[in-house]
C-alpha cells in the first residue's frame, strides 16, 4: 500500500521519521533568542522553558529582562509560523519557605496576556513547588498510589497471587520510580 502524496507548504506531518530532527532544526535559533537576554533555555519536544536567577533586590530589572525575552520569543514565533499558547504559559518564582514573601505576585506580561505566578508547576510530570519541597510531587504520587491500591484491592482474591503482583509493580511501584534518575 502507497501513502498518497501531498504538498505541504511548511510544517511537518506528525509521525514523520524526520520529524524530530527537523523540528530541532528548526527550532534550533530559539535557544539563542533566550540566551541573548542572558536566561537558561530548556526544550524538550515542543515544550520550551526559560530559566533564570536574581538577588532579591534585582526582581523587577528580572521580572524587565523575562517579559522583553517572551516578546522575543512570540516575535520569532510568529516569524516561524508558531504560536505562543499563553494559556500553557506558567511562571515559577523559586526560593526558600522563608523567603517566599519576598517574591512577586503580580502577574507577568506575557504579550498580550498576564500569567500569575504559581504555588507549584507541572514539568513532564514531575510537580515543583516554590520552594523546592516537593510537596506537592508527594502528595500527588501518594494519592495516585492508594487510588491504583484500592482498585486492586477490590480484585485481589479473584486473580492469581503472581498477576496481583504484576499489577502492583505496573500500577503502584512504577508511579514511585517515575522521574528516578538513578
Amino acid at each position: 500500500m502507497k501513502s498518497v502524496v501531498t504538498m505541504l507548504v511548511c510544517g511537518v506531518p506528525q509521525g514523520s521519521v524526520l520529524g524530530q530532527i527537523l523540528f530541532l532544526l528548526y527550532t534550533a535559533d530559539l535557544i539563542a533568542v533566550v540566551e541573548r537576554h542572558g536566561f537558561c533555555p530548556h526544550l524538550y519536544a515542543d515544550d520550551s522553558q526559560v530559566y533564570g536567577s536574581c538577588r532579591p533586590s534585582a526582581i523587577a530589572d528580572f521580572q524587565l529582562r523575562l517579559s522583553t525575552c517572551i516578546d522575543d520569543i512570540a516575535s520569532w514565533m510568529r516569524a516561524n509560523r508558531l504560536q505562543l499558547n499563553t494559556s500553557k504559559t506558567d511562571l515559577l518564582w523559586c526560593s526558600t519557605a522563608r523567603r517566599q514573601h519576598q517574591l512577586p505576585s503580580t502577574a507577568l506580561r506575557v504579550g498580550d496576556d498576564f500569567v500569575r505566578p504559581s504555588t507549584s508547576v507541572r514539568d513532564l510530570g514531575i510537580y515543583l513547588d516554590a520552594d523546592l519541597s516537593m510537596r506537592e510531587h508527594v502528595q500527588r504520587t501518594v494519592a495516585g498510589c492508594f487510588a491504583a491500591l484500592r482498585k486492586l484491592r477490590s480484585i485481589r482474591r479473584s486473580i492469581p497471587k503472581s498477576v496481583y503482583q504484576t499489577l502492583v509493580v505496573a500500577l503502584v511501584l512504577s508511579r514511585l520510580d517515575y522521574g528516578n534518575a538513578t
